[in-house]
């Protein structure tokens, strides 16, 4: 995902971003994720920025936020694949992987943000939501 939404800061700094919290975006990831038949204990939910914006993340955001991706990925040894929803996701994680010339690489896909500010299709935005799952869990 790309940082808290809005409902997670409102449960303040003890909060954490998970498909249980209230809220349209982490409905429509359960929703997306039990369809795909992706199992909840196999994966985990990461902000790009993983700390409170209020709004979109910037280039800079994702610079500040890249050393957290980097720790986060050396300590998941078993990581297969990575999924994206939203274009500050999608680059975030590109540019860490291009950006660090020792990173170990797997295979991304980019899903729309599931959020209903963003204008695709709904859907369109499930079915992709679903299909990149569904695929992730499969490598």
């Amino acid at each position: 995902m790309e940082s808290p939404g809005p409902a997670t800061i409102r449960q303040g700094e003890d909060a954490i971003s998970s498909e249980d919290n209230p809220g349209p975006t982490a409905s429509a990831f359960r929703r997306a994720r039990i369809e795909s038949g992706l199992g909840r204990n196999v994966y985990l939910r990461w902000n790009i920025v993983p700390w409170a914006l209020g709004r979109a993340p910037t280039v800079t955001d994702l610079d500040e936020a890249r050393p957290a991706l980097a720790q986060l990925l050396v300590s998941l040894p078993q990581l297969r694949a990575i999924v994206t929803f939203g274009t500050p996701a999608l680059t975030g994680v590109m540019r860490y992987f291009t950006l660090e010339p020792r990173a170990r690489v797997v295979p991304v896909l980019a899903a729309p943000h599931l959020s209903p500010a963003n204008a695709t299709r709904a859907g369109e935005k499930h079915l992709r939501a679903v299909t990149a799952l569904r695929h992730a869990s499969l490598l």
